[in-house]
């Protein structure tokens, strides 16, 4: 492709990564090509001007999370690029099947470990994985779920690799967010950049807040006919506070907290100015611990006393259940392909990330041989923390991570690098590569529906690989192409 000098492309070089713009694809049908000319026709100088506009918007939107510390709370908005990925119609309807697949397995593992077991009985993963695990729950044991459903709302974090090759490099099963970045990241592109839009036919993603309705309305309690949803937040200190608004807003529902509702009788009512009122599902953003005081932890001033009895006897639904976390542990991800030909009797088709489990005297070994080439990460931790960079880390870093791994094992995985595809994006020295994944999510109710596209997160400091907002990773609006088949 030919740059004139003031094109804001010429620079741009994306080295041996697979670029999620400008590399070829059969099925792309020139719309790569066209978003880059259209760019070129706006300018830098626009696109910069429009993008600070972009990001004052999200500000006085209020469209932000909150970095804590122990000195201090930060509300922040979570960067804007500009620059869209693109993802094709072919491509999307890979990864769609392969969350889909991914889902209907976890579901299949977290009935099966909370039930007969047969999982851990015929050797597919070790006893101790599971049923030592933190985030097991024996509360859980032979409870009645609707549907044989756990996750209701799954985030699984996508990677692509230098073949261009999408790999999942782990499962969100608990209270995964990001969604609401998605849908505002799309209003946000139509009202800053329709002449980038123009033309396009792209799969929209204003439906999910019904998407999602829906799918509570189904798992609500057996013959109930007017189900009353609520969205059940920790409250406005939660860094994911703007979600939960947002969801509650988008879907139509009350968002509450824990003083909001009580329990009666092994029914859930919610006080209202007009009185109390029946409550038949429950999309809570609080973790296990913290839902019922009179189960799991007895300080807990978030969640309602008598809340797990009363879904045990069948008169309201949480999603997503208890206990999920399990199936999102870093250690059982590793056993993932084997837990998909399991139940399902199937080729994963999405690929894991080759991972060592550390546990394993095998992947121990493997792993203190050859920190310095290879990611270490603790299993129970998310956003991007307690993780290890071999090749990008400092002696004194190698050493300790090197002493944690000695000490509990147990707590660790590692994984190769993997040379994560760039995507353009706009910075101070103009358009320029940087490392991304994708976040696409999968509601289910008794079906799995998937978001098209999905969030996808960008690492904005130069060759960093980590992309997650509370490292200061920022986003890009996600298209799927709409090429008209279903």
């Amino acid at each position: 492709m030919q740059f004139s000098p003031t094109d804001p492309f010429r620079d741009y070089a994306p080295g041996p990564y697979f670029c999620e713009l400008t590399s070829q694809r059969a099925d792309d049908q020139g719309t790569a090509r066209s978003v880059q000319a259209r760019i070129a026709t706006i300018g830098l100088d626009a696109l910069h001007a429009r993008a600070a506009a972009a990001e004052t918007e999200l500000i006085n939107l209020g469209i932000t999370f909150t970095v804590y510390s122990e000195a201090s709370a930060i509300d922040r908005i979570l960067p804007f690029d500009c620059i869209p990925r693109v993802i094709t119609a072919n491509e999307w309807r890979t990864l769609e099947a392969g969350v889909k697949q991914r889902v209907a397995a976890l579901n299949a593992f977290l009935h099966d470990i909370y039930h007969d077991a047969r999982v851990v009985k015929d050797g597919i993963i070790p006893a101790d994985l599971v049923f030592g695990n933190a985030n097991y729950r024996p509360e859980m044991k032979d409870f009645p779920v609707r549907f044989g459903t756990y996750v209701h709302i799954c985030g699984t974090d996508i990677v692509r690799d230098a073949q261009g090759r999408f790999m999942v490099l782990e499962d969100n099963a608990r209270t995964p967010s990001g969604v609401s970045y998605v849908v505002e990241n799309r209003h946000l592109m139509s009202r800053a950049f329709p002449d980038l839009m123009s033309g396009i036919r792209l799969r929209p993603v204003d439906d999910y807040g019904r998407r999602l309705l829906e799918a509570m309305t189904e798992i609500a309690p057996e013959g109930v006919d007017d189900p009353q949803v609520v969205l059940l937040s920790p409250g406005i200190y939660n860094s994911a506070y703007f979600e939960h608004v947002f969801l509650s807003r988008e879907m139509g529902v009350p968002l509450v907290e824990g003083a909001d509702l009580m329990v009666e009788d092994d029914r859930v009512w919610m006080r209202t100015t007009g009185g109390r009122r029946p409550v038949h599902t429950i999309y809570r953003r609080i973790g296990d611990d913290f839902l019922d005081p009179t189960v799991f932890r007895p300080d807990s001033m978030l969640g309602v006393p008598g809340l797990i009895g009363a879904w045990r006897r069948g008169n309201v639904t949480l999603a997503n259940a208890v206990g999920t976390g399990v199936a999102d542990d870093k250690a059982v991800y590793a056993y993932m392909p084997r837990i998909i030909r399991y139940y399902l009797d199937e080729d994963a088709i999405l690929q894991n990330v080759e991972t060592h489990i550390c546990r394993e005297p095998g992947g121990l070994a493997h792993t203190l041989a050859n920190l310095e080439n290879l990611v270490v990460k603790p299993v129970g931790e998310s956003g991007g923390y307690g993780i290890t960079i071999g090749p990008r880390a400092t002696k004194a870093q190698i050493e300790a991570a090197r002493a944690a791994l000695i000490a509990d094992p147990a707590n660790w995985i590692s994984q190769p690098v993997i040379s994560l595809s760039v995507g353009p994006t706009l910075t101070d020295q103009g358009i320029r590569p940087r490392h991304l994944d994708l976040r696409p999510f999968a509601v289910t109710g008794r079906q799995t529906w998937v978001l098209p596209g999905g969030l996808t997160r960008v690492a904005l400091k130069e060759g960093s690989l980590v992309v997650n907002s509370s490292q200061g990773g920022g986003s890009k609006d996600t298209w799927v192409l709409d090429d008209g088949a279903p």
